[in-house]
């Protein structure tokens, strides 16, 4: 149970973490209906890690299947972000910071929504 406790506090940390951060990066571009898709979908992710987590803190059995979709949604999401974010390294990023910065950022994001996948799939009782 230490691994799905720890993927359930990860959810919460990154239901908050991603889209703070998604809105530090396109803070001047909120306002633009053309950009909405381009962060909303980061609140999505926010919301379904943050329910996730929820639904697991409240039981750890029956919400374990909640936290493995919602892992497996923000991996599937952040996949896409990481290598869409690695054919633009030449062009500006609307982020504060340069776009390898964001590459950067983006593959560690990607690593710990991998392994906290893995850790919430862990079978109950090996840990």
């Amino acid at each position: 149970m230490r691994y799905l406790r720890t993927s359930m506090f990860l959810a919460f940390t990154g239901g908050i973490l991603v889209p703070v951060l998604e809105t530090i990066r396109r803070w001047h571009q909120l306002a633009d209906l053309h950009y909405f898709i381009n962060w909303f979908d980061d609140y999505i992710m926010g919301a379904f890690l943050l329910f996730a987590a929820w639904k697991t803190y409240r039981s750890l059995e029956t919400g374990r299947p909640y936290l493995c979709a919602a892992w497996g949604m923000a991996t599937g999401m952040m996949f896409l972000s990481f290598f869409g974010q690695l054919q633009y390294l030449d062009q500006d990023d609307p982020a504060p910071v340069s776009s390898m910065t964001v590459a950067m950022i983006k593959g560690a994001l990607l690593l710990g929504c991998v392994w906290s996948l893995v850790l919430a799939l862990k079978r109950p009782g090996k840990g």
